[in-house]
């Protein structure tokens, strides 16, 4: 987003500047999944949607860095819970350093991430950010309860991806009307885009982890299968199914009993019953919703980026 490039690098040396500690372990281990990358999504959020709304000071940037922190921080806390040896194709941080220190930079990051949110000195910009960190931290709790359980509804499928991953996208975009001090109305509606971005990314994200190569996904195919995490791909493909198919997905993801050849099943009645692109459809319903909620503003280079974000989002799984 060559829009706001200049803003990006300023985040990401700040970003730098405050992982440092005097205890080494914090920014090595830190910088191990900060530098492994990702497309810093959720921080360029907060910078375009700042421009978008006319703001030209500086606050957007620490806030953006915030973001980022908050985000970093479930990352490091997620990949412990999910035993994931592997992030972005790399060896995850709990696999190079171990539980307890993945954890604790974890919280080291939050900590920072609230700090920025202080120097920044809005109450709205803290109440909007405390309370994603705090729903954020609900739908991952609410994941944890539904995994591994095929009663689970689509509803509450919903439920996790809101909690887990919208929350932040949509504070995300909210605070650049809030710093540059938009009307409520305007706020609101970057909240909708973020809001529709993150249940439409996280959509795509649950089907690319049945179908893409690992160096396309940064990660593994096949994670969400093998952590018995309940997505919506595998809830269309469990109520679609005969009693055969309906016993497999129960061996395999409530009992955890897996071989070698169940991955390639799952894939194999994920595509008899199209759940991959019925789980992409449906994030498109979610990407036009976003796109919409930038009726209210003017066009302008920074809608213009907003809504390609949207539709690279869509685009990976296609």
């Amino acid at each position: 987003m060559g829009l706001v490039a200049g803003d990006l690098a300023a985040c990401n040396e700040l970003i730098v500047k405050r992982m440092h500690s005097q205890v080494a372990l914090i920014p090595q281990l830190a910088a191990h999944i900060v530098a492994a990358g990702g497309k810093r999504l959720r921080p360029l959020l907060t910078l375009a949607s700042a421009r978008l709304c006319g703001y030209e000071g500086e606050r957007h940037i620490a806030l953006a860095a915030c973001v980022e922190f908050i985000h970093t921080a479930t990352l490091l806390h997620d990949d412990v819970v999910d035993e994931s040896a592997l992030r972005r194709g790399q060896a995850s941080a709990n696999a190079l350093f171990g539980n307890k220190a993945s954890v604790l930079v974890g919280d080291f990051l939050f900590a920072r991430a609230f700090q920025l949110m202080i120097e920044d000195k809005s109450l709205e910009v803290l109440r909007i950010l405390a309370a994603a960190s705090a729903t954020l931290a609900e739908g991952e709790v609410l994941q944890l309860i539904t995994q591994n359980d095929l009663s689970s509804t689509e509803a509450q499928y919903l439920e996790v991806i809101e909690g887990k991953t919208a929350s932040l996208f949509a504070a995300a975009t909210r605070i650049g009307a809030v710093v540059a001090d938009r009307p409520l109305a305007e706020a609101e509606a970057l909240d909708a885009y973020g809001h529709n971005l993150g249940i439409a990314f996280q959509l795509v994200d649950d089907a690319l982890d049945y179908s893409a190569e690992q160096a396309r996904l940064g990660k593994t195919v096949g994670d969400d299968f093998r952590e018995g995490k309940i997505t919506l791909p595998v809830l269309l493909a469990f109520h679609d199914g005969g009693p055969a198919e309906k016993t497999f997905w129960k061996r395999t993801l409530e009992d955890g009993e897996q071989g070698e050849d169940d991955l390639p099943e799952g894939q194999r009645l994920l595509a008899a019953c199209k759940g991959i692109e019925r789980t992409v459809d449906r994030a498109e319903i979610y990407g036009e919703a976003a796109i919409r909620a930038l009726d209210i503003f003017p066009e302008s280079g920074a809608k213009l980026a907003l809504i390609d974000v949207v539709r690279f989002c869509i685009e990976r799984a296609r």
